[in-house]
């Protein structure tokens, strides 16, 4: 029997009120949340850059391509399971958020298990396939080795994260994130340095202290939602494999999977391209690329907003509201985008100094910085259309963009730039003009409406459900009421 949902939950109702104040509200945890998460990897890149020297920061950023491609396919399940949360949650069919919640848990726990076995076996061939450097290939395949034992734990965060913000809270998992970043800090230094009884463990120490700051989040997550939240029950007795539920994932997250795969397999072959140059400029891009990701945090913090927002008012058949959280989104991180571009290219050389002193890898660090960072607008609108079109359930557009900007753009302009006199300098080239071509093309897409038809909640006409009354207040109501409706599925799980 369903069971609503109140204020005091914490979730957000997201068909009615300010849209510009819901994206808001809704992004600045999520972006705190996903500050704390590259925390995790970037503190483990500090204490072992500025500590263990330029080589070892080589071995921890040229193992991360390698573990993005195992972990993506199954990062296809979370996204999914936000969107469908979220359109269930606007239609208020409160047993079928339930039963999408379990299926998505048991899908993500069997992949993970399986995934961690695959890092752990095949690490150094895949090091080797993308050229890795010989002197960094032992600390890499350790580093690796450690890391893939707990992706059970990041798959565990990141589904109850998804399973949140489909509902519309985004501060829950920033609660989670803000216990698990404490703990990695502190952690560091004693498992890298040794402290008493505890040994010095080096690259390997720094990979513990994230998986165990993972494993931490993961447990007050389940200890949260058992005893917290009335609507999402984690009961390993009602983990049942559901078919039906399993197809709408796999038609929602299997394009995104592949888009991710498509991306990180990308990474690999660009982190490949720039293993020629030698370890001082795998440092440098392993740092820049650190870099860059917190700058386009917020802009990816506001597309999941508009993921999750567009979800839940398609859900509840509120289509007119789309067109104007597209608008929002779009000035927002544009401007956003303008900022961190103007900061990046005047002060690159102090945000480079926070990975390393050598003054080798800091100047190629503050040219990757220069040339990278105007790319930053075209990703913001890649982002927030990205995130509308994701939130009707219509994946396969973004996959086949993305796949197309990256594979048939920035990896072969890569290959080619770097392979003349601007030698490095031609990948940087390339990673800044990829993102124009794909935001254009998501433009394009959004303007044809064709993701109206990919909604997973059917039943609301589009062009005749009325506009919510207090539209223009802030949204005070529960999100789910009563039991699922009388067109959806029936309330006992499959």
């Amino acid at each position: 029997m369903g069971q609503a949902l109140t204020k005091s939950s914490g979730v957000r109702d997201l068909t009615t009120g300010s849209i510009p104040r819901h994206l808001v509200t809704f992004a600045v945890p999520m972006l705190i949340g996903n500050m704390l998460q590259a925390l995790y990897n970037t503190v483990d890149a500090i204490w072992v850059g500025r500590f263990l020297g330029p080589q070892a920061l080589a071995a921890v950023s040229v193992s991360f391509p390698i573990i993005f491609v195992l972990i993506t396919l199954l990062m296809g399940v979370t996204m999914a399971t936000t969107v469908m949360v979220a359109q269930y949650a606007g239609a208020k069919q409160t047993e079928m958020v339930k039963r999408t919640v379990n299926n998505s848990m048991l899908l993500l726990l069997g992949g993970g298990v399986i995934a961690s076995v695959l890092g752990i076996l095949l690490r150094k061939p895949l090091l080797r396939l993308i050229h890795t450097p010989p002197e960094i290939l032992d600390d890499a395949a350790a580093y690796m080795m450690v890391f893939m034992g707990g992706l059970v734990f990041m798959f565990g965060s990141h589904v109850f994260g998804a399973i949140l913000r489909g509902l519309g809270d985004s501060r829950t998992p920033l609660v989670f994130l803000t216990y698990a970043t404490i703990t990695n800090i502190i952690l560091d230094p004693i498992l890298i340095f040794g402290l008493g009884p505890i040994p010095s463990m080096g690259i390997q120490g720094a990979a513990l202290a994230t998986v165990l700051a993972q494993a931490l989040a993961t447990g007050i997550a389940i200890r949260h939602l058992n005893r917290r939240n009335q609507l999402v029950i984690f009961d390993p007795r009602q983990l049942r494999f559901d078919v039906e539920l399993t197809k709408s994932v796999i038609r929602i997250g299997l394009p995104a999977g592949i888009q991710q795969v498509a991306v990180s397999m990308g990474s690999l072959v660009l982190i490949s391209i720039v293993n020629r140059f030698g370890h001082v400029m795998t440092a440098a891009y392993g740092a820049g690329i650190r870099l860059d990701g917190f700058a386009l945090m917020p802009l990816m913090s506001l597309g999941m907003a508009v993921s999750a927002m567009v979800g839940q008012n398609l859900g509840a058949g509120y289509h007119h509201r789309v067109k104007e959280i597209v608008r929002w989104g779009v000035i927002m991180s544009s401007s956003l985008a303008v900022f961190f571009t103007v900061l990046m290219v005047a002060f690159p050389g102090v945000f480079m100094s926070i990975f390393t002193a050598d003054a080798k890898v800091l100047a190629a660090g503050v040219e990757f910085l220069r040339i990278v960072s105007l790319s930053f607008l075209g990703i913001a609108v890649l982002f927030t259309f990205g995130g509308a079109l994701r939130g009707a359930g219509d994946t396969v557009p973004t996959m086949l963009i993305s796949t197309a900007a990256l594979w048939l753009l920035r990896i072969p302009l890569a290959a080619y730039l770097s392979s003349t006199a601007l030698g490095a300098r031609g990948i940087w080239l390339a990673m800044f003009i990829s993102p124009f071509f794909g935001g254009g093309l998501s433009v394009a897409y959004y303007l044809t409406g064709r993701w109206r038809q990919k909604v997973v909640v059917k039943g609301s006409d589009p062009t005749t459900n009325p506009k919510p009354q207090g539209d223009n207040e802030r949204a005070e109501t529960p999100l789910v009421e009563g039991h699922a409706s009388a067109s959806g599925p029936s309330d006992t799980p499959s």
